[in-house]
């Protein structure tokens, strides 16, 4: 090997700070941490560029987990008797007492489990899944059963998500260690994977592990720096470092250790680059001019001999890639301010999505949930003499076994507009109304959203659109409005309200949009006069916001009117001062109030 080339990489790490390290080595680093302590590192978010590179990956991960730990994969759409257990019907039938059944994340004890398509998990599966992280047990208290059982999983979320699509949830990543990046070619780095017996050996020797306090302190640190937003990610780092000084047959954690943590928990959830601190004043003496016959041992020298704040950050800002932060905002945005969003989720007793049963009769149209009555009279079949257990006998089921069928069905979205026709600006307006109602309406039959249109001027506010999906009809509303007259901006609000809340008793979520310069001078009674006018408008935005609806306040002023971020304020609208509003603009306020609200 010459002078000039660099040292060979150890399977589990680094041996000099300058060395970079690539997917592939961390993925099979990340492999080995994880068959260490499953349960204390919580898991990885797995993103893969081929199926066959993650096929292989958790085949890696499987073979270096203790000899009869348990891999098992959580099924889309899983239900809680599943994913957490509960009655076990047959037996229960059989026996005539109550047993006990245990769902998936019981038999996973001490072992994984897998999730595909983890951005597709449901609120209440992501729920299940972090509750058995945070408390290594899972409790089951339904249909007679009462129960505890022990559940020291680790997860790995397999990230199937498009770019345009949210991501995983949050609230299960924040408690995996590990953000994981498999290159499509991935069966080269299979090398550097340790061999089974020493990860046997560091899985015993993991828990005395010690790490030095600066050391900690120095995780904790570079987290804040490059803005990680959990407090999680800094322990969880600290229990990654006691993993590879484990693999590494080491008791004690060392700086390479550290700077491998970092790269593997803390580089994937960096929001921002740290910031440089300012130069001093004082003039440092130039650095000596280099001899010539400095050789490469003398540079890697020197840089062990930096601060290992320096040489983490660096280490990190290697891991990082370029488009790294440009690509987190993007996402930021398309997740906040999706215009695939279809409305909230309400429970229905009709029609939707199953999600289970709920204790009731059979009446108006509801449906019997079969299987879980069996289940609800089962374990009373002995108190009730039934011969369930026995060839061609029965079980008793009275009316409280009864369960029907529980729905859960998407909601549209009904966007109120309120746009001010009064004055010289009013054909302006109501070109930017039309423009922005036609671009929502062009996007609304995939969503079921509705869009009514208020137009106020004169005395009056009125509805000229009530909450329809009809392009055609919404075009004809807005042709020929007359513009001009005075201000009427209360009775704007209170209409405005009244077609919301209309909207949300038909099971819609409703937002008010309004578009005005808030130089309100018409009164509730019709009479003229700004005092009047203004107080009454203030008092209509209260109502408006007692009501819990979501607003938006677009401001049409040339320079934006204090008075009309009062109302905002009152309304407890989002302020947006728009004087030159166009609108594509109001429209990509609008579904980004739109994702926010859903």
């Amino acid at each position: 090997m010459s002078a000039d080339a660099p040292p060979p990489l150890s399977p589990m790490g680094v041996d000099t700070p300058d060395v970079t390290v690539g997917p592939g080595q961390l993925a099979a680093t990340a492999a080995a941490c994880l068959a260490v302590a499953p349960h204390a590192l919580g898991g990885a978010h797995v993103r893969a560029g081929s199926q066959g590179a993650l096929a292989e990956w958790l085949r890696a991960v499987q073979g270096l987990l203790e000899q009869g730990a348990p891999f098992r994969r959580v099924p889309a759409g899983v239900t809680d008797d599943r994913l957490l257990g509960g009655l076990d019907l047959t037996a229960t039938l059989a026996s005539g007492r109550v047993v006990a059944e245990r769902g998936v994340l019981a038999d996973a004890d001490g072992g994984l489990v897998i999730v595909p398509m983890a951005e597709r998990a449901s609120a209440a599966l992501v729920s299940r899944l972090s509750q058995a992280l945070d408390t290594s047990e899972v409790q089951v208290a339904r249909d007679g059963v009462a129960a505890t059982f022990d559940a020291r999983v680790g997860v790995i979320a397999i990230d199937e998500s498009m770019e345009d699509e949210a991501p995983v949830s949050a609230a299960l990543t924040d408690r995996l260690a590990f953000g994981v990046v498999i290159p499509s070619r991935w069966s080269a780095a299979q090398a550097m994977l340790p061999d089974a017996e020493d990860v046997a050996l560091a899985r015993t020797r993991f828990a005395r592990v010690t790490v030095a306090p600066p050391q900690v302190e120095v995780l904790v640190g570079a987290a804040l720096a490059f803005g990680v937003p959990t407090l999680r990610a800094p322990v969880l780092a600290v229990r990654t470092a006691r993993a590879l000084a484990a693999l590494d047959g080491r008791d004690a954690v060392s700086d390479d250790d550290v700077m491998v943590a970092a790269k593997l928990v803390l580089a994937p959830r960096a929001t921002r680059m740290p910031t440089a601190e300012p130069p001093s004043d004082a003039q440092e003496p130039p650095p000596p001019a280099p001899d010539e016959e400095t050789d490469a041992g003398e540079e890697n020298q020197a840089q062990h001999e930096k601060p290992l704040e320096d040489l983490v950050v660096e280490s990190m800002k290697a891991a990082l890639p370029a488009d790294l932060l440009a690509a987190l905002l993007a996402r930021a945005s398309r997740v906040h301010g999706t215009a695939g969003q279809s409305g909230v989720s309400q429970s229905s007793a009709l029609r939707g999505r199953q999600v289970g049963s709920r204790h009731g009769e059979p009446r108006g149209g509801k449906r019997l949930h079969v299987l879980e009555t069996l289940r609800a009279a089962a374990p009373w079949q002995r108190l009730r003499g039934g011969t369930a257990g026995e060839a061609g006998g029965r079980v008793k089921i009275r009316r409280e076994d009864f369960r029907i069928r529980r729905f859960i069905e998407k909601t549209g979205t009904t966007v109120v507009f309120a746009v001010d026709a009064s004055g010289s600006l009013a054909l302006n307006r109501l070109a930017e109304a039309k423009g922005a109602i036609e671009l929502l309406l062009a996007e609304s039959y995939a969503r079921r959203d509705e869009v009514a249109l208020i137009a106020f001027r004169g005395t009056t506010a009125e509805l000229l659109l009530p909450p329809t999906r009809a392009l055609a009809r919404a075009k004809r509303a807005l042709q020929g409005l007359p513009g001009g007259g005075g201000t009427p901006l209360a009775h704007a609000l209170d209409a405005a309200r009244e077609t919301a809340e209309i909207a949300r008793r038909s099971g819609n979520m409703a937002m008010v949009v309004l578009l005005t310069d808030a130089r309100a001078n018409i009164a509730r009674d019709g009479t003229p006069g700004r005092p009047k006018a203004a107080a009454d408008a203030l008092a209509a935005a209260a109502a408006l916001r007692a009501s819990g609806i979501n607003s938006l306040f677009v401001d049409t002023s040339p320079r934006g009117e204090p008075f009309a971020r009062e109302v905002a304020l009152t309304m407890g609208a989002r302020y947006l001062a728009l004087p030159n509003a166009d609108a594509r603009t109001v429209s990509g306020a609008v579904q980004a109030m739109r994702g926010a609200g859903a």
